[in-house]
């Protein structure tokens, strides 16, 4: 039984959708998933194992920002021998290329933490996505005529209100990043050391160019898509 998520050997699937929020874990557990049991209510982030087309998943709460997500897959791969995880969040969108409730699956996670500059001792790893589960979620989303979606770069910012976003950013979207969130790169880096398999799949939430915005509600309750491309992609 782990400090942070308190369950037991055996309640956690080896497949694990990471949502960021703890009541988008719930709102997933009883939307898509059969026979859903709560794990842990561990400082309320809530966790659900059930199972899906008759395949076992769990779905974790896991915070906001890369050290409490970090905490959270750690304790997954090291405590549940946790094989893949999916994160499924939102972002902004950084460029008009991409639009408000697109869906960004991304291959790569550029990031202005210094967690992966303290790990590699100042070096710049990049962080990567899983091929074949990146692959599996292009062909799903590919498959849907409901949604538009993007393969390509995001950044995972360790500031959400950053006074100078736009101009920090600019040089990100000249070189392809597409949206920013918060928690990817070190998702992808914690799969890597692990030797496990990580995907970050993202809605777009707002848009820092437009200025366009969905409510809370809509964040917790309404980016289905991309809770089927994702389970889909781990559950093939």
């Amino acid at each position: 039984m782990s400090t942070h998520l308190g369950a037991r050997h055996g309640q956690i699937a080896p497949t694990v959708l990471l949502p960021g929020d703890p009541l988008r874990a719930r709102w997933i557990s009883e939307t898509f998933l059969d026979n859903a049991t709560c794990y842990t209510e561990v400082r309320g982030m809530y966790g659900f194992t059930g199972t899906w087309n008759g395949r076992l998943v769990s779905v974790q709460g896991s915070g906001m920002g890369q050290p409490s997500m970090a905490i959270y897959v750690n304790e997954l791969f090291t405590e549940y021998d946790v094989e893949q995880v999916v994160r499924v969040g939102s972002a902004g969108a950084l460029t008009t290329d991409v639009a408000i409730r697109d869906v960004v699956i991304a291959s790569g996670a550029c990031t202005d933490s210094a967690m992966n500059r303290h790990r590699f001792h100042g070096l710049d790893y990049a962080p990567v996505a899983d091929f074949g589960l990146l692959r599996a979620a292009v062909e799903a989303a590919e498959a849907r005529e409901d949604v538009t979606h993007h393969v390509g770069l995001i950044y995972s910012s360790d500031s959400f209100y950053n006074p100078r976003a736009a101009e920090l950013g600019k040089p990100l979207v000249d070189h392809g990043v597409l949206a920013v969130e918060m928690e990817a790169s070190a998702l992808y880096t914690l799969a890597a050391s692990y030797r496990r398999k990580a995907l970050a799949i993202c809605t777009i939430s707002d848009h820092l160019v437009t200025g366009e915005e969905t409510t809370a509600a809509e964040r917790e309750q309404t980016f289905g898509a991309m809770v089927e491309i994702a389970l889909a992609a781990a559950l093939r």
